[in-house]
């Protein structure tokens, strides 16, 4: 995700009102930025930071929603509305079948070994921020319980 698409968004949500919309995409350019102030990229943001700093928000807002008490039915639907709006932004994640055949094409040789470890520690750096890290154990844990 380009950082410009989400000021530009962000400027049209303030354009047309809508609040939540605007504050959702707020969050996702705050993150980006304090994530390239960090890194020392301050004014020209890569594409793969600003996808970083959304998947840390949406997964944010999901604990948020699954911290969330049952009593307080508001701030439920706030953070689902926060979380729909983020989920555009966020890049496309691979699925369980995706993750599997992307694991026994590449990492074959380290499946072999049925070091459930060992995998995990070949394939999450080439799979961070392609995968959910959830959807990668299971993968790997039956294909090493094989």
């Amino acid at each position: 995700m380009e950082f410009s698409k989400l000021q530009k968004d962000m400027m049209q949500a303030m354009k047309d009102r809508d609040k939540q919309r605007k504050d959702s995409i707020s969050a996702l350019v705050s993150a980006a930025k304090k994530l390239a102030i960090d890194a020392g990229c301050r004014d020209d943001i890569p594409e793969e930071m600003v996808d970083q700093a959304i998947l840390k928000e949406v997964k944010s807002v999901k604990e948020q929603i699954d911290t969330c008490p049952e009593s307080r039915q508001d701030l439920l639907e706030e953070y689902k509305a926060r979380l729909a709006v983020m989920e555009e932004y966020a890049p496309k994640m691979m699925s369980a079948e995706d993750v599997e055949a992307f694991i026994k094409e590449k990492f074959a040789d380290v499946l072999a070994s049925g070091n459930k470890g060992l995998v995990m520690k070949n394939v999450m750096p080439e799979l961070k921020g392609k995968a959910d890290g959830k959807v990668i154990n299971q993968v790997v844990a039956s294909l090493c319980a094989k």
